[in-house]
């Protein structure tokens, strides 16, 4: 008997309105994702590919439709029960790193596991922050760090809560192309070491094909492009 999907959106639509226009971003669309699988969705800027992350992570909610995880209702959970699955299944590499600047490398990645009163907080983050080969720059405040350094330490943050799921908008978007290359390079690495689901968003389609799946994402609709 297989498996339920570790996400699944069923007849996702997303609207807004904007200056009294009716905008809609998704429409009607489908989407399973294996537990292990790596998809890229790809679309040019404005086709919605963030917000389809949002809403799968349950950043934001659909105007209609729904999306699972594990096989459970997720999108009709209010924010605090959205917010404790984030916390327990999710982790997150976004464009712009989204570090603290007021904490340390270390202490930016021991914040999750503090949040969920882990009592290896300290120790798993070291250990995620070697991986990623920073070892000497643990006590550095963010501003003391590169940009490449700085998302190193999403990275760490982002695997050292052991998320079942890896949600990656843009992660080499604020990076020039040799270091993008390098971040990409231990993504991978990392998340294939630990079998974590990665869903990654992306205009660069190169980066896409490194994964299982590329989905295309055009008027408000998913399209597969390839399946390894």
């Amino acid at each position: 008997m297989q498996s339920s999907p570790i996400v699944q959106a069923q007849a996702l639509t997303y609207e807004f309105v904007s200056h009294d226009n009716h905008i809609r971003v998704l429409y009607d669309l489908n989407l399973s994702i294996a537990a292990g699988e790596q998809v890229a969705i790809i679309g040019s800027s404005g086709s919605g590919k963030s917000t389809l992350l949002s809403l799968l992570a349950g950043l934001d909610i659909p105007t209609s439709g729904s999306v699972q995880i594990d096989g459970k209702s997720f999108s009709q959970l209010d924010e605090d029960g959205r917010a404790a699955i984030r916390a327990k299944r999710m982790g997150f590499v976004f464009q712009s790193f989204q570090l603290l600047p007021s904490l340390t490398a270390l202490e930016n990645v021991m914040l999750p596991l503090q949040l969920k009163n882990h009592p290896d907080a300290a120790s798993l983050s070291l250990a995620a922050l070697r991986q990623v080969g920073l070892s000497e720059r643990v006590q550095h405040y963010p501003k003391q760090l590169s940009g490449g350094e700085q998302q190193r330490v999403a990275i760490a943050r982002a695997f050292a809560t052991q998320p079942a799921i890896l949600f990656a908008d843009e992660p080499t978007g604020n990076l020039d192309h040799n270091t993008g290359q390098r971040i990409i390079e231990l993504l991978f690495e990392m998340n294939a070491n630990a079998g974590t689901t990665l869903v990654l968003v992306t205009h660069d389609i190169q980066l896409a094909n490194r994964c299982h799946t590329q989905l295309q994402l055009a008027h408000g609709t998913l399209t597969r492009l390839n399946q390894q």
